[in-house]
C-alpha cells in the first residue's frame, strides 16, 4: 500500500533529482550530528535513501566518507543516482534492500556506520525490529548506528502535530505508526550498543548508538 505522506508530491528537476521538502528541512540538523559523532572517514550504509538528497548533501560535506545508498523501491534509484552525480566517486550506485526483512545484514558486514532517517514510523513493529537488528549486526565493533525520526515518549506523542500524523498513519495501516523511544533504545542496548539520544528540531530525535 502506498502511504499518503506530506512529501508525496515531491518535485523533480529535469535531470531526475526529486526534492522532498522534509529532507531539505532536516538535512542541516542531521548533518550537524554526523559531523559531531562520526570519525574522519569510513563506509556508511544508508537505509531507505528515498530521493537521494541526504546522500548527496552529507557525502559532499563529510569528505572522508563513502556512502552506500539503498532503498526498497527501485523507482527511487533514478533520483538517487542523479543526486549521487553531484558528488562523483563519493556515492555508490543505489542497491535494492528491504531492511524490514530478517537477515538482511548478511550482505553488509564491517561497516563503520549505518544511518536511517524517517523510516521506523512507516513500517510495522516486526519490520522495525529487523531494521534495528540488522543495523546492529552490520556495523563493526566501534561502529555507529544512527536513527532519526519521530518517536513516542512514555507511550505518547509529544505534540498535537505528532499525534495527528501518528493517527493518520495508523488510519492508513493499523500496523504502522510511531514507535516508543524507550523500547527502541532498550532493544539496541540489548544488542550490545551504547545508546545516546540527541534532541532534534520539530520534536524529532537522533539515536546515536556505538557498538561495543
Amino acid at each position: 500500500m502506498s502511504l499518503r505522506l506530506p512529501d508525496s508530491g515531491a518535485g523533480t528537476t529535469p535531470d531526475g533529482r526529486r526534492h522532498a521538502p522534509s529532507a531539505e528541512r532536516n538535512a542541516a540538523p542531521i548533518l550537524s550530528v554526523l559531523r559531531d559523532v562520526l570519525p574522519p572517514g569510513g563506509r556508511l550504509l544508508e537505509l531507505a535513501s528515498g530521493t537521494g538528497q541526504h546522500a548527496a548533501r552529507f557525502a559532499a560535506d563529510l569528505a572522508g566518507w563513502h556512502w552506500h545508498p539503498t532503498d526498497v523501491n527501485p523507482e527511487n534509484f533514478g533520483s538517487i543516482a542523479a543526486w549521487a552525480a553531484t558528488s562523483p566517486g563519493r556515492i555508490a550506485a543505489p542497491v535494492a534492500l528491504d531492511a524490514g526483512q530478517p537477515g538482511w545484514a548478511a550482505g553488509w558486514q564491517g561497516l563503520d556506520a549505518a544511518l536511517v532517517v524517517n523510516l521506523l514510523h512507516l513500517i510495522p513493529e516486526t519490520a522495525a525490529i529487523n531494521v534495528l537488528d540488522g543495523m546492529a549486526a552490520a556495523v563493526r565493533t566501534g561502529g555507529i548506528v544512527l536513527i532519526y525520526g519521530p518517536f513516542l515518549r512514555d507511550g505518547r506523542p509529544t505534540s498535537e502535530g505528532d499525534a495527528a500524523f501518528d493517527a493518520s498513519l495508523r488510519a492508513q495501516d493499523p500496523a504502522i505508526g510511531y514507535k516508543d523511544i524507550a523500547r527502541v533504545t532498550a532493544h539496541l542496548a540489548a544488542r550490545g550498543l551504547d545508546v545516546q539520544l540527541r534532541e532534534m528540531p520539530a520534536n524529532n530525535l537522533m539515536i546515536v548508538a556505538f557498538k561495543l
